[in-house]
């Protein structure tokens, strides 16, 4: 009663002192660490109270040997025996009186013999797998977007009157659409009034009779909309969407198909999240995500590696297909190798304090997301819409490639080799196994079978059939191949009818596995190496105090240049999600500070104004997830005209692709100006001479480069006119927005109070109204405005 009631203590001044002192958003966190630390507290309480008490916290889950029952023997099912004799039918499960195999565990053993061990872990690791899947090829797929149809409009409708009190708006026409209907489905009875010049004003139908429709504002009516109805100047449209939405079906379709982020399993890499806060000095938000499953794996110890990461299932299933065919190149299970993974961490987390982010070449979600990215998703577009749809790679491409092989290819070496002594991310849940409140102990009936070294995958028991808390991941096929019943996972402190440690002698030390003696040795190397990865990143880098240094231009909201190559964490989903390959992986041209992170490559595709895709599936926050309406106005850079290339300059003929292609997606940031034209004697100007050039209005544009698009796509390919697009989109100071925080939309205004020229992308109506969009397949207006 005394341990109880200091729990509750505890519990009420931990509760007062998170409530007093933790940020109120992390504090679902806070408060669900605390209560594992309580529960923790008092099983140590409790379990002080007598030595050998009955187990307080058994999580065994596992599918244990068939033994056959003595005849007054009476069978003692665990929980997960009990489920399934309550829900599987008679003929289904196995009899201990035969030791007859059912149908379940017949099954389970033809696939395979960790199957039958451990099914709940083998079920889970496919569900993720699968869902890693169908997240990073289905839900990031831009490609089944489809734009909405064209918007149906009814013209030349007249004012009659208004209703004093309702404030029905009541018109005539000369022809009745017949989508125009009472009897339209409720999804669908939203109209819009509109008329030039004037903002659409949202409507519901009320009634229809002969030439005359009733409708009713959904809000007020503007002060210009309602002079105009009462003085009958204007010539009125019924749209069955609003004329001036900005189109929004890429952004519609990620967003529906997002049942679960699909960044979920990089949000849950808590070396992704680690590392990132470490670079940048800054809170990362999917801390958040890793926090809570370090708090699961509390109870669960490295549940992570042994249930969820999608990586380690694939190595299974390629040690399975191809590395297991050949023991050739196997090492023994005892090297220097077998804390590689630690020495890793330590490298990755000293870079990361001198501000080099690394961990994506070595955390174990970034690596498998951008291999599937290089890989897989080449495979996937090419064989989906076309392989002259796929870039070209570059060096870059194939140094992951063959990082992603070679972490594959590790199990020549031993089965699972990279999770069990290599992989960081591992490295950080055996650290946090310090804190477990579970773990495997084996009791004195173990007979020294060596059944469960063998099924180990993780390589987490000892030679004395004990266990190397810092290794095991609980994933209880030992216990499923045990012939004794002699394994089972409980608390830590559960000392009840243990057997006697070091027989067989393990010829470990108390300093660490297998004698780890070379503790200092290896702590050096790393901090030598972190160091040394640092400065040879920052010396061959970015170098951003170079005025004349390259800067690629970025996805629209990405932070500051120097925090994005401290935040980006290299894994490619928004490589991914982006439609048509505007953003790709960049090269060498940054050295190692910049390889792989994303850039805008113009001369391939522009940027969709209805995408938001990259800044949704970013795990870090690197490019920040905006809404589209801010999105539409925040600058990626600046388009420049080269007046020495481009036709009208250069004299040598007409063109205006580019105010095309501005003009059709909704910016207009780009004008006309009289080029070329020749006077006579008298000054005055010849007629018929002279050209119409394009110029930029830096104000309005926004660098999202489908001008350097379509000027490459004609003028280069496919006229061969030049050798290089003539108006081109470049970064740097002056030219691109690069915000941590705040308001683009508010920066525009703010820009606007400084300048005479307005901007109808700020001034538009539809940014209060961010989910009203439309789009079109017109070719004349591609972009649905």
């Amino acid at each position: 009663m005394l341990g109880v009631a200091s729990g509750l203590l505890i519990a009420i001044l931990g509760h007062a002192a998170i409530v007093a002192f933790v940020p109120e958003s992390i504090r679902p966190i806070a408060i669900a660490f605390a209560a594992v630390v309580i529960f923790a507290s008092l099983l140590i309480l409790v379990s002080q109270g007598d030595r050998r008490s009955a187990t307080l916290l058994r999580v065994d889950w596992f599918l244990p040997q068939l033994r056959r029952l003595k005849a007054n023997q009476v069978r003692n099912d665990r929980w997960m025996g009990r489920v399934l004799s309550s829900c599987v039918p008679s003929s289904w499960r196995s009899d201990h009186r035969t030791k007859k195999r059912g149908a379940i565990r017949r099954g389970l053993r033809k696939i395979g013999l960790t199957w039958l061990a451990s099914p709940p872990r083998r079920i889970s690791q496919a569900v993720c797998f699968v869902a890693f899947l169908a997240l990073f090829f289905y839900v990031c797929w831009p490609y089944s977007t489809r734009p909405l149809p064209p918007s149906q409009v009814s013209s030349g409708w007249q004012f009659v009157s208004i209703d004093q009190a309702t404030g029905d708006i009541e018109l005539t026409g000369s022809a009745i659409p017949d989508w125009l209907s009472t009897e339209r489905p409720e999804n669908e009875s939203q109209l819009f009034l509109s008329a030039v010049e004037l903002e659409s004003t949202g409507c519901r139908l009320v009634s229809l009779s002969g030439d005359l429709i009733r409708l009713r504002p959904d809000a007020q009516v503007g002060d210009q909309t309602l002079d105009a109805l009462l003085t009958g100047t204007k010539a009125w449209d019924i749209a069955d969407r609003d004329p001036a939405a900005w189109p929004s079906h890429y952004a519609d379709n990620l967003s529906g198909k997002e049942r679960v982020p699909a960044e979920l399993f990089l949000v849950i890499d808590p070396l992704v999240s680690l590392s990132t806060a470490i670079a940048s000095r800054s809170w990362v938000w999917s801390l958040v995500c890793a926090a809570v499953i370090g708090i699961v794996c509390v109870v669960i110890p490295r549940g992570f590696c042994g249930y969820l990461c999608p990586l380690g299932t694939l190595i299974d299933l390629f040690d399975w297909a191809v590395t297991s065919r050949t023991k050739r190149f196997q090492v023994p299970g005892d090297g220097w190798w077998v804390h590689t993974k630690y020495y890793l961490l330590a490298g990755t987390l000293v870079a990361a304090t001198f501000g080099v982010l690394v961990s994506g070449f070595v955390a174990a979600i970034p690596v498998l997301t951008r291999g599937m990215l290089f890989v897989a998703d080449p495979l996937q577009s090419g064989t989906l819409r076309g392989w002259h749809l796929v870039p070209s790679m570059n060096a870059g491409h194939f140094l992951s490639i063959a990082l992603f092989l070679g972490v594959l290819c590790l199990g020549f070496l031993r089965p699972r080799f990279w999770c069990k002594y290599v992989c960081p991310s591992g490295a950080v849940f055996s650290v946090a196994n310090l804190f477990r409140v579970t773990e495997r102990k084996v009791e004195s009936s173990c007979i020294n079978c060596n059944k469960c070294v063998e099924i180990c995958p993780f390589d987490a028991i000892k030679p004395d059939f004990t266990t190397r808390e810092t290794d095991c991941t609980m994933c209880q096929s030992c216990g499923g191949v045990c012939p004794t019943h002699a394994i089972k996972f409980v608390e830590r402190w559960n000392v009840v009818e243990l057997k006697v440690e070091n027989d067989p002698p393990t010829n470990e030390t108390a300093l660490g596995r297998r004698g780890f003696l070379s503790l200092a040795a290896g702590g050096t190397a790393a901090t030598v190496g972190g160091l040394t990865v640092a400065g040879g990143t920052k010396l061959f880098g970015a170098n951003l105090d170079d005025p004349n240094a390259v800067r690629p231009v970025r996805p629209p909201g990405s932070v500051p240049e120097q925090e994005f190559l401290e935040m980006c964490i290299r894994c490619g989903e928004c490589f991914k999600a982006c439609p048509n390959n505007v953003l790709q992986a960049e090269g060498f041209l940054q050295g190692l500070e910049g390889l792989w992170t994303p850039q805008v490559v113009a001369d391939w595709a522009g940027c969709e104004s209805s995408c938001n895709a990259c800044g949704q599936v970013c795990p870090t926050g690197a490019i920040r997830a905006l809404p589209l309406e801010e999105k539409r106005v925040a600058r990626m850079g600046l388009a420049i005209v080269n007046e020495s290339t481009c036709l009208p300059y250069a004299g040598r003929e007409d063109c205006d692709l580019c105010v095309q292609e501005c003009n059709a997606a909704g910016y207009e940031a780009i004008e006309y100006i009289q080029v070329g034209t020749e006077s006579d004697e008298n000054g005055r100007p010849i007629e018929g001479t002279g050209m119409l050039a394009p110029v930029v209005l830096a104000d309005k544009c926004v660098g999202c480069g489908l001008c350097q698009t379509r000027c490459y796509g004609i003028n280069v390919k496919e006229k061969g006119l030049l050798s290089h697009s003539a108006i081109i989109i470049e970064a740097g100071e002056g030219k691109e927005d690069r915000l941590m925080a705040g308001s683009y939309i508010e920066l525009r205004r703010a820009e606007q109070e400084t300048s005479s020229r307005p901007n109808p992308i700020v001034d538009s109506p539809i940014i209060s109204k961010p989910d009203e969009a439309s789009s079109s397949n017109d070719d004349e207006n591609p972009f649905g405005l």
